[in-house]
């Protein structure tokens, strides 16, 4: 039986590649904080589904307490680790920055110093879409200058990246890093613009629609998503490029892999689908748009699909239409 550790198991995509891991005969150790950036009780709920499985072992702490994940990796020997736990949040990042130095900075450092001491065959990271920052040229490429952040949330995931890839340097550990590109769907975070305009929608109240409505995103379904990171498990960097669009380091086992639907959606056709799924119209509220976000993401999949001959592909409608199912037997049963 393989084993991996899932660092923010208990969060949104942590949970969905647990489950995921689990279904396919994984043995999974799940590390997870439970704070209250947002509702544990949310938390709580996903754990309980996966500590279902006599497969999945829970453990609670933070990312960035000394030693705690180099003594995990010790006990467990992962075969994968996958490090999706961080502080995350454009506008939370504004108003505390210092919870992301910590979340993000130190308990990056000590899951590298962890694997340093304990290598795993494969070492994958989870970064985002806004690293891309200032950027105009669309779609967004792995190999395209990233130097550009517009929040601190960004700066916190871009400096992950440098320090992953000075380890792999250093030490020869193989990492992949993911860029994520508005990942959307069922137990979804409630801070989510989907969470949002779904809760106020059903209750009749306005919402907010920044940028006066002229936003897209490349909404990324989370199923598809953790398929994508499942299938990169198996293709830890090597030494041979994959293709001519190859973000894979000259001088380290590291890589940068983009994981989005590849097809931007306008913020209002989003907003169309919730209220088909809904049933009811949404009264909206069209505002400036908000510091340190950006008017539009776009992912080139074109390494994804090199790597791994797939391509998340669930289109708004129906990724939507599961989404609100959800929210309502969750929230509204």
């Amino acid at each position: 039986m393989r084993t991996a550790l899932v660092t923010g198991a208990a969060g949104f995509i942590g949970f969905h590649l647990s489950r995921l891991l689990l279904d396919e005969g994984w043995r999974v150790v799940g590390l997870d904080s439970h704070n209250d950036y947002y509702d544990p009780a949310l938390k709580a709920a996903r754990e309980a589904r996966l500590a279902a499985s006599p497969a999945y072992r829970a453990v609670r702490g933070k990312v960035e307490t000394p030693g705690l994940l180099t003594d995990i990796l010790a006990a467990e020997r992962p075969e994968a680790v996958v490090h999706l736990a961080a502080q995350a949040g454009v506008r939370h990042s504004i108003e505390n920055p210092r919870a992301y130095v910590a979340a993000n900075l130190l308990g990056t450092f000590e899951l590298l110093e962890a694997a340093r001491a304990h290598p795993p065959a494969h070492l994958l990271l989870a970064s985002t879409s806004s690293v891309y920052g200032a950027n105009t040229k669309m779609p967004y490429r792995e190999t395209d200058k990233a130097d550009t952040q517009m929040s601190f949330y960004a700066a916190t995931k871009k400096s992950t990246e440098a320090l992953a890839h000075s380890h792999a340097h250093l030490f020869g550990l193989p990492v992949t890093m993911f860029r994520f590109f508005t990942v959307y769907g069922p137990w979804g975070r409630p801070d989510m613009a989907p969470s949002l305009f779904t809760s106020a929608i059903l209750d009749g109240r306005p919402i907010k629609v920044f940028n006066h409505g002229d936003m897209k995103r490349d909404f990324t379904f989370v199923a598809d998503l953790v398929r994508a990171i499942r299938l990169l498990v198996d293709v830890p960097p090597g030494d041979v490029p994959a293709g001519a669009f190859d973000s894979l380091s000259p001088v380290a086992p590291f890589r940068v892999v983009n994981i989005g639907n590849g097809a931007p959606v306008r913020l209002l056709d989003f907003i169309a689908a919730i209220e088909a799924a809904t049933g009811r119209r949404a009264e909206r509220q069209l505002l400036p748009i908000q510091p340190g976000d950006v008017p539009a993401t776009w992912a080139d999949t074109t390494l994804l699909r090199g790597l791994t001959g797939y391509a998340p592909a669930t289109d708004i409608a129906e990724g939507v239409r599961l989404y609100v199912e959800w929210f309502r037997d969750y929230y509204r049963p």
